[in-house]
């Protein structure tokens, strides 16, 4: 099983509280997280101050739920299997499990583990989903150096059938080049001229005169 060591202190942190150092400030809102550091949500200013060089991820909302932009999070974790929804024209993925009405009958796709209905045909409806279905099967993983590896093999088995196809493709193109240089050593003859003599008409008989 491979979890990160950062993403359960992700997962369970409080965001959007008023930061304590800043709170009179415009942007004071702990929106932000350092995977370096992993502690506490901080606000904007924090992560000037304390994180200038830091591995740090902005936490945004949507209905009242935590999200992270894809763009963002996928730099640090595998995040395939997990639902991804498109929010004020950026793709997110949702942190935790929403407390709302599981998937009724009928619904082509629903997570694994919360049962929720999903858009599209993925196992998990949020990041906290997938661990926990880590956890309980270990069919999965967050780790990019694993979603590498499986990817590599895909790689090189996907070229070695096209070694094998691009081998027979190659003695077919052989062939067809013999074929070519003899075609153009023993060019074939070229087919005659079609005639354009006509035939002449016989002679005409004229009806004999009455008598």
């Amino acid at each position: 099983m491979l979890v990160l060591s950062w993403l359960e202190p992700l997962l369970n942190t409080a965001f959007f509280t008023v930061c304590r150092a800043h709170g009179d400030a415009a942007r004071s809102e702990c929106n932000m997280y350092c995977l370096d550091c992993n502690g506490d949500a901080f606000c904007f200013y924090c992560r000037s101050s304390k994180h200038k060089s830091h591995q740090v991820i902005q936490i945004r909302r949507s209905s009242y739920h935590d999200v992270v932009r894809v763009s963002e999070i996928q730099k640090f974790l595998d995040i395939s299997g997990v639902q991804t929804y498109v929010i004020n024209s950026a793709r997110v993925l949702f942190l935790n499990e929403r407390p709302q009405p599981k998937a009724g009958k009928g619904v082509a796709h629903i997570c694994e583990i919360c049962g929720r209905s999903l858009l599209d045909p993925f196992r998990f409806c949020s990041l906290g989903c997938k661990l926990v279905g880590i956890k309980r099967n270990g069919d999965a993983s967050f780790t990019l150096e694993a979603k590498n590896e499986v990817e590599m093999g895909r790689d090189i088995e996907g070229i070695s059938r096209r070694g094998i196809s691009s081998s027979s493709s190659s003695r077919e193109l052989e062939e067809e080049l013999r074929e070519g240089s003899k075609q153009d050593i023993y060019p074939p003859t070229p087919p005659p001229p079609p005639s354009n003599t006509r035939r002449r008409k016989g002679i005409p008989h004229r009806a004999p005169f009455g008598s």
